[in-house]
C-alpha cells in the first residue's frame, strides 16, 4: 500500500522519469512536492490527503476508469504538463497503449485537433521510455465494430432535421467520420469511448451533449455508481464548477435509467 500511494504520489506532485525525459526537450516538468510546499502548502496538503488518500483509491471506479477519465480531461483542457504522469499511470493501471492512442484520436473529433495534437509529444516519450512500438498501436484503417442501423439511422435523421439546411458539411461528417467510422473503431471499446467523451465534455464545461453520451455509455455497460464516480473524480481534474454544471445532466440521466 506504501508503494502504491508514494507512486501515486509522485505522479500527482513530482516528476517521473518520464516528464524528466520530455522536460530534457523543452517542456517544463510538474513541480517537485517541495517545490508547491514552497508556494502552497495547503495545496500539497489537500493532494496528500484527498487525491492520493482518497479519490484515487475510492471503490465505485477501477484505477482503470480513473486513469481514463483523467487522461481525457487533460487533454480536453490542453494541461500537457501533467500528461506524461498520468499516461505512465494509466499504462501501469491496465490502460492498452492502443487504447492511449485511441483516446487521443478520439478527443481529435471532441476537443479538436489542436489539443490532441499537443498531447503527441508527450505519449511519444512514455511510449519511448516504455519500448511500445507500432506493433502495440491500432492500424489507421481494418475490420470495425458492428454497426446498430436503426440506432444511427434515428441519430442521423434527428440530426439531420435540426441542422441539415443550416451546416450540411457538419451533418454529413457527422454521420460518415463519426458514427460510421470512428466510433465503430475496435481499438478502444464503446463503453470506454463514451467515459472519454462524457469526461472530455464535462472537463471542458461542455454539458449540452452529456446527456446522449451518458446514455450510450451506460447502454454499453457503465453503471450509476460508476457514472458518478467520473464526476466526483473530475471535480479535481477539472475544478467544481464543471463538475456541479454536468451534476444536474447526470442526475437526470442516472435517475431516468431502468433499473
Amino acid at each position: 500500500m506504501r508503494m502504491i500511494a508514494a507512486a501515486l504520489l509522485s505522479l500527482c506532485l513530482a516528476a517521473g522519469p518520464a516528464a524528466a525525459q520530455t522536460a530534457k526537450e523543452g517542456v517544463n516538468p510538474m513541480p517537485k512536492p517541495e517545490d508547491i510546499r514552497a508556494v502552497a502548502p495547503a495545496l500539497e496538503a489537500y493532494a496528500q490527503k484527498f487525491v492520493v488518500g482518497d479519490l484515487w483509491t475510492r471503490p465505485g471506479l477501477s484505477r482503470r476508469d480513473r486513469s481514463i477519465v483523467t487522461v481525457a480531461a487533460l487533454i480536453a483542457r490542453g494541461q500537457t504538463v501533467e500528461l506524461p504522469h498520468y499516461l505512465a499511470l494509466a499504462l501501469d493501471n491496465g490502460v492498452k497503449p492502443s487504447e492511449i492512442s485511441e483516446i487521443i484520436t478520439h478527443l481529435a473529433f471532441y476537443t479538436g485537433w489542436a489539443n490532441a495534437l499537443n498531447a503527441i509529444p508527450a505519449a511519444r516519450e512514455v511510449f519511448r521510455s516504455r519500448n511500445i512500438g507500432a506493433d502495440q498501436l491500432p492500424p489507421a484503417a481494418g475490420p470495425q465494430l458492428p454497426l446498430d442501423e436503426a440506432a444511427e439511422k434515428q441519430r442521423a435523421t434527428r440530426v439531420g432535421e435540426q441542422f441539415g439546411q443550416t451546416t450540411p458539411s457538419l451533418v454529413q461528417y457527422t454521420t460518415d467520420v463519426l458514427f460510421r467510422d470512428l466510433w465503430l473503431r475496435p481499438a478502444l471499446a464503446p463503453r470506454d469511448r463514451s467515459l472519454v467523451t462524457v469526461s472530455a465534455l464535462i472537463a471542458t464545461g461542455q454539458v449540452a451533449q452529456v446527456t446522449y453520451h451518458l446514455n450510450r455509455a451506460m447502454d454499453n455497460g457503465l453503471t450509476r455508481e460508476e457514472a458518478g464516480e467520473a464526476l466526483g473524480h473530475l471535480a479535481f481534474y477539472a475544478g467544481w464548477p464543471n463538475a456541479f454544471s454536468a451534476a444536474p445532466v447526470v442526475k437526470d440521466v442516472i435517475e431516468k435509467r431502468p433499473r
